[in-house]
């Protein structure tokens, strides 16, 4: 029987999960019957907490290995080191991200996180990455012997399980996957490798490991290495997500919430500061970044179209970064962003809890 271990150090099983729980083995064969059920379990759980644990799902536990092993090599080399891939060096946010660059009201919030940062690799010659539309272009690497062949690989591994993921959902919603996968030809899917910080802080709403937020893509397939997430339930209540071994947790993201009329959720989260190191790996499965998402065809009516004009995917993606990251809000301050996206009056996915944690 699987173990997880809560922030209060209690041992839980399985069974006890606040989440639901999704066996994904149906989806790697061919029985019809067997992938719509997987695909209704899905939906189930997506129409209720938006967040929820992935077994089944065939990724070989030394690739899970493999990637915290060189997560923490990384994070583990000086300061100096590290800042020679800043961010910032890019026009397309690639490489380190240091604690002081997460949200723009530091050092009055801190989000106790460091991350490495990359995506999708896209030649430098591409179009968007010449016209200077942010998140598309090369990634960048740090010359630590193997890492990159081990990050690239554990990223190509979770995003073919995100297109699984993407198939199984559009199955449950009774819409062609074909509709879906023509908006991933050169997406915006993100791999951090964060790195929580150990520190002496109290946990406060403003000094918290990620502060509370919606995932602005499709979804979210996230590995995380100790306790700390606390996820907004079907109620609305704060509730503690700790790693299950052996286990993924996925939750939906704007993009799916928008496509499905509100049908699924865009589950608020956070990341308590827990004052001990903690390791994740998030894997944000997005579109391309001139992709038109708005309800689908079946989901298009008046409110739903009201709640969920059409919009850029990119455009949904840079709005939100540029409050997640100091460097880019004072960029764009600066008059650096061009072209420039466009900024909607209001956030529809936005939810505040009923009681605290």
């Amino acid at each position: 029987m699987n173990q997880i271990v809560a922030a209060d150090q209690t041992a839980l099983t399985l069974e006890d999960a606040a989440l639901p729980v999704v066996d994904l083995s149906g989806l790697f064969g061919e029985d019809a019957k067997a992938k719509a059920a997987v695909a209704a379990a899905l939906g189930e759980a997506a129409r209720t907490s938006g967040f929820f644990y992935i077994t089944g799902h065939g990724v070989p536990q030394e690739t899970v290995d493999a990637l915290f092993a060189a997560s923490r090599a990384f994070h583990e080399m000086p300061r100096s080191y590290k800042m020679k891939y800043w961010s910032g060096f890019t026009t397309h946010h690639r490489g380190y991200v240091p604690f002081e660059e997460n949200g723009v009201a530091f050092p009055k919030s801190i989000n106790f996180n460091e991350a490495w940062d990359m995506s999708f690799e896209a030649p430098a010659d591409h179009p968007d990455y010449l016209a200077g539309w942010r998140m598309t272009g090369p990634n960048v690497w740090p010359d630590l012997p193997g890492w990159r062949a081990t990050v690239s690989g554990y990223y190509e591994t979770i995003f073919a399980l995100g297109l699984k993921l993407l198939d199984a959902l559009a199955l449950e919603l009774g819409v062609d996957p074909a509709l879906l996968r023509q908006h991933i030809t050169n997406p915006t899917s993100q791999l951090r490798l964060l790195r929580y910080l150990e520190n002496d802080m109290p946990a406060t709403k403003d000094m918290v490991g990620i502060g509370a937020h919606s995932d602005f893509e499709c979804f979210t397939i996230l590995l995380q290495g100790g306790p700390g997430l606390q996820v907004m339930n079907a109620e609305d209540v704060w509730v503690e997500a700790p790693p299950i071994p052996g286990a993924f947790i996925v939750n939906i993201g704007d993009i799916f919430e928008a496509w499905s009329g509100g049908q699924f959720k865009s589950t608020q989260h956070r990341v308590a500061n827990i004052g001990r190191e903690r390791y994740s790996a998030p894997l944000f499965f997005g579109l391309d970044y001139h992709a038109i998402v708005e309800p689908l065809e079946k989901f298009r009516t008046p409110e739903t179209l009201a709640k969920y004009p059409p919009m850029r995917a990119g455009d949904h993606l840079m709005r939100m970064s540029v409050t997640a990251f100091r460097y880019m809000a004072e960029a764009r301050e600066k008059g650096l962003f061009t072209p420039d996206f466009e900024v909607p009056e209001e956030n529809p996915f936005k939810r505040e809890a009923k009681a605290p944690a």
